[in-house]
C-alpha cells in the first residue's frame, strides 16, 4: 500500500490526463461528418482510478483512443503528464474489450512480448513474464495457448501483458463485459489488488454503473452523443474493496442513486434517438 499512498501525494501536481475543449469528428462512408465528442473537458489526477459511463455511442471509447494517441482531436488539446499527445506514447497500456492476445504464442511469450519489443533480452523478458503470470494467478499455465484458456484466464493474460510494461496510465475499454458475473467479480478484485500496489492511473470505460462505482475513485458521466462531460462524482467508499460485497453498503446505494439520476436522462435521450432513427 506504500506505493498507492505515495501516488496520492502527487495529486497536487500536474494531472496525469487532461482533455480541454476536445471535439472529435469522423468522416462517414456516405461522405458526411459524424461528431463523436464536442467540447469535452476532463482531468484525471495522478494515481486515480476513474471510470467513464454513458449511453451507447456517446464517445467513451473515442475518449480512450484520444488519450492513447491512436486518434487525434479535431479541436482542443489532449495532455498526458502535461505534454501534448501527438501520437502513440510510451507508458500507456490499453486493455480492449475483445481479446488482444497473440493466438500463436503461449501465455509466457504473450506476456513477454512487451519487454522483448522494448529491447529486453529473451531471458530477462521471460523472467519478468513468469513473475507477472504468477501475480495474475496463472502460474502453471505458461506453456498454454490462448485457445486452451477460459475467457477469464485470457483477460488475466491481457492484464499481465499491459502491467508488465509498468504503464503510468492504463486504459481499459469494457474489459470484463463478456465474462460471467462470478469471473467478472474475481477479475475486478484482481485489478484493484494490482492497481493498489502501483502508482498507475486507470481510466476504465464501462456500461455497468455498479462496476464503475465499485472500482473507482471518481465516475465521469458522458452525455448522449456528441459526448461531453455532464458531471463527475467522487466515490467516498473505503479501500481496500471487495466488489461483490461493497454493493451492500448504505453509502454505495446513495452514490448509485445520485449518479443514476444523472445517467438515466442521457440513456433515455439516446434511446429515443435510436427509436426515431429506426422509424426513419
Amino acid at each position: 500500500m506504500k506505493a498507492r499512498s505515495a501516488s496520492r501525494n502527487l495529486l497536487f501536481m500536474v494531472p496525469a490526463i487532461r482533455l480541454s475543449g476536445v471535439t472529435k469528428r469522423f468522416l462517414t462512408p456516405s461522405g458526411g461528418v459524424y461528431t463523436a465528442l464536442r467540447d469535452l473537458d476532463m482531468a484525471v489526477e495522478q494515481g486515480e482510478f476513474c471510470s467513464v459511463v454513458g449511453p451507447t455511442g456517446c464517445g467513451k471509447s473515442t475518449t480512450l483512443a484520444l488519450i492513447s494517441g491512436l486518434e487525434r482531436p479535431s479541436q482542443g488539446e489532449v495532455l498526458v503528464s502535461g505534454k501534448p499527445v501527438t501520437g502513440v506514447m510510451d507508458g500507456i497500456g490499453y486493455v480492449f474489450q475483445t481479446d488482444a492476445v497473440f493466438p500463436w504464442k503461449t501465455v509466457l511469450d504473450n506476456v513477454a512480448a512487451g519487454p522483448r519489443y522494448h529491447g529486453i533480452s529473451n531471458r530477462e523478458a521471460h523472467e519478468r513474464a513468469r513473475d507477472w503470470i504468477a501475480r495474475v494467478g496463472l502460474a502453471g499455465f505458461e506453456d498454454r495457448f490462448p485457445y486452451q484458456l477460459s475467457g477469464g484466464m485470457r483477460k488475466r493474460v491481457a492484464l499481465a501483458q499491459s502491467l508488465i510494461n509498468g504503464p503510468r496510465i492504463l486504459l481499459m475499454d469494457e474489459p470484463f463485459s463478456a465474462l460471467d458475473v462470478q469471473t467478472r467479480n474475481l477479475m475486478e478484485n484482481e485489478l484493484l489488488a494490482l492497481w493498489s500496489a502501483s502508482p498507475t492511473t486507470v481510466v476504465f470505460v464501462t456500461h455497468d454503473l455498479e462496476e464503475a462505482i465499485s472500482l473507482s475513485d471518481r465516475v465521469f458521466v458522458i452525455t448522449a452523443g456528441p459526448g461531453t462531460v455532464k458531471s463527475d462524482y467522487k466515490v467516498d467508499l473505503p479501500r481496500p474493496r471487495n466488489v461483490a460485497e461493497i454493493r451492500f453498503q448504505a453509502g454505495f446505494t446513495a452514490i448509485y442513486q445520485e449518479i443514476w439520476n444523472d445517467l438515466r436522462d442521457e440513456v433515455l435521450v439516446s434511446y429515443e434517438r435510436q427509436k426515431r432513427s429506426g422509424a426513419a
